[in-house]
């Protein structure tokens, strides 16, 4: 590691320590916090972030999601993103005492709505000795990669070098109550289901957890008018008796686009050139011919959106009609005019309202970053109808 990159490992754990420390005044961050802000001249900052928290060290940032004045629980967030789980665990009276995400982009949206700036590479031990003990709950929204288990059995130590051996290291040396995991319905699948397979087997017999068989979850059935199934994995320690969990039921009231389109006209930004449609439409005609439903789709206003994904034709499954434009003068450097049939991609807000975030939180990046922000995260409603099943559970 270079002399600059080093440096800049430091300043970032710098930073995530004194944030989260302005924000959950947690001891075991208290001492190294106050002396970065003593020492915060070495960054040449003075402008910036540390001369701000030197002004607010005993005060939460002024951010719109700060920590729930009571806590009824505690909870640490892990691969993070930009706090999807966070708001649901905090709307149910949850106080976050470590978070934990790699992505810059994502940091700077999370730091904006929460105050903190999260932890970077969980894999590394420096990160892990600042997660405090005693938490109730841990959250994780892990990526999915495959284990050599080859001629194993499939326990903790075939699952090292993935960011599943972290999740569950940490599991082992902390011991929360309850545990709460999302990952894509593919997992189900993944190495012909022996992924999960493993995965199931180190919570259970590894590491002591009961664990109810994973669910598939779809956030349609829960608020957001999208259709976006996700697995589900939850689990309680063995020594709080817990025998059975029962996930949450849909909601009944179902919302459709309609609930989560824009007010008001949007930018001509967001609708389709000319070019671009003609090029849809063949892409889709080429698929059609092949026997393939590949391609562009254009969801009703009485309808509800495919996953919005990340790459792809992430934003192309999801265009909507909106003829309340005006001004047809392109925004962007396209290459012919825009189209006059009324048909545009949706704005990073309706993404946000996709996936159930609130109106208050805060959009800080530039539209393509948005988009994969919103794309990587979480369904906030069906993450808080499950957690709080796990929640009352823990709090008997």
């Amino acid at each position: 590691m270079s002399l600059t990159s080093s440096k800049n490992n430091t300043l970032d754990i710098d930073k995530a320590v004194v944030s989260h420390y302005v924000v959950s005044k947690n001891k075991i961050y208290k001492n190294r916090a106050y002396e970065i802000v003593n020492d915060s001249k070495e960054y040449n900052e003075p402008e910036t972030f540390y001369h701000a928290l030197q002004q607010k060290l005993f005060g939460a940032e002024d951010v719109p999601f700060l920590e729930p004045e009571k806590k009824k629980f505690t909870f640490i967030d892990l691969f993070a993103g930009i706090g999807g789980f966070r708001i649901a665990m905090q709307n149910l009276g949850g106080k976050c005492e470590f978070t934990s995400e790699w992505d810059e982009s994502a940091k700077k949206t999370y730091y904006a709505n929460f105050g903190e700036v999260p932890f970077g590479d969980i894999t590394k031990e420096e990160v892990k000795s600042f997660i405090p003990d005693g938490f109730d709950v841990l959250c994780a929204g892990f990526p999915c990669q495959a284990f050599s288990i080859a001629g194993k059995r499939g326990g903790f130590e075939d699952t090292r070098g993935t960011l599943f051996y972290d999740v569950a290291e940490i599991l082992r040396r902390k011991k929360p109550k309850a545990f709460f995991l999302e990952n894509v319905k593919g997992l189900r699948s993944h190495d012909k289901g022996k992924t999960l397979e493993t995965i199931i087997n180190v919570l259970r017999n590894d590491l002591g957890y009961y664990v109810p068989d994973p669910q598939i979850m779809n956030a349609k059935n829960f608020g957001v008018p999208q259709n976006r199934e996700r697995i589900f994995i939850v689990g309680f320690r063995k020594d709080l008796n817990i025998t059975e969990f029962q996930y949450p039921e849909p909601f009944d009231a179902k919302k459709v686009l309609e609930d989560i389109k824009e007010q008001n006209v949007v930018s001509s930004k967001y609708y389709l050139s000319t070019q671009y449609l003609k090029t849809l439409h063949e892409h889709k005609a080429r698929h059609a011919n092949k026997g393939n439903g590949f391609g562009f789709e254009i969801i009703p206003d009485d309808g509800v959106a495919n996953a919005i994904v990340v790459g792809g034709m992430g934003r192309e499954r999801n265009l909507v009609y909106d003829h309340r434009i005006v001004d047809y003068t392109p925004v962007t450097k396209i290459k012919s005019e825009v189209n006059r049939e009324g048909i545009r991609k949706m704005t990073p807000r309706e993404w946000a309202r996709l996936q159930g975030f609130p109106e208050d939180y805060k959009i800080v990046v530039a539209d393509a970053s948005a988009y994969k922000q919103f794309g990587n995260s979480v369904a906030v409603p069906a993450i808080q109808a499950t957690a709080e099943k796990i929640i009352k559970i823990i709090l008997k």
